[in-house]
């Protein structure tokens, strides 16, 4: 009776760590920029997100739930984005309505990673992009 509780601890322990490997390469392949955001205390935290250009802007993603740096945002929309090497500062603005475009534009350029990283986040219903406005 132990030896099958432990198989089947052991088989769960190796399901966990697959999934979290499987959305670490997900996240972390393809284009990935750095968010520089300021939190409450002052702090600057940085953030690994995707990112897609559109109609001449850049836009981040956030999910429906919303999260800690859009928290932050939020509050202080003014951040830095490190990008191929050059960092700049933008104004980071919500752009609910264009959600259906963005999020076709993830698709496409993340491809199996998007489909991946939405099953596990539940779905991209609800999700809110954040245009970046050059300051």
């Amino acid at each position: 009776m132990m030896r099958w509780i432990l198989r089947i601890a052991g088989g769960l322990a190796a399901l966990v760590v697959a999934v979290f490997g499987l959305q670490m390469v997900a996240s972390e392949t393809g284009e990935v920029v750095v968010l520089h955001a300021t939190d409450s205390d002052g702090s600057v935290a940085e953030t690994r997100l995707w990112v897609v250009d559109h109609g001449g802007r850049q836009y981040l993603r956030v999910g429906a739930d919303g999260s800690g740096w859009y928290s932050r945002i939020a509050a202080r929309p003014e951040v830095r984005v490190a990008r191929g090497g050059q960092a700049a500062d933008y104004l980071a603005v919500a752009e609910p309505e264009s959600s259906e475009r963005i999020n076709a534009l993830m698709a496409q350029k993340y491809g199996w990673r998007d489909d991946v990283i939405g099953a596990l986040v539940g779905g991209r219903e609800g999700s809110i992009p954040i245009r970046l406005d050059p300051r």
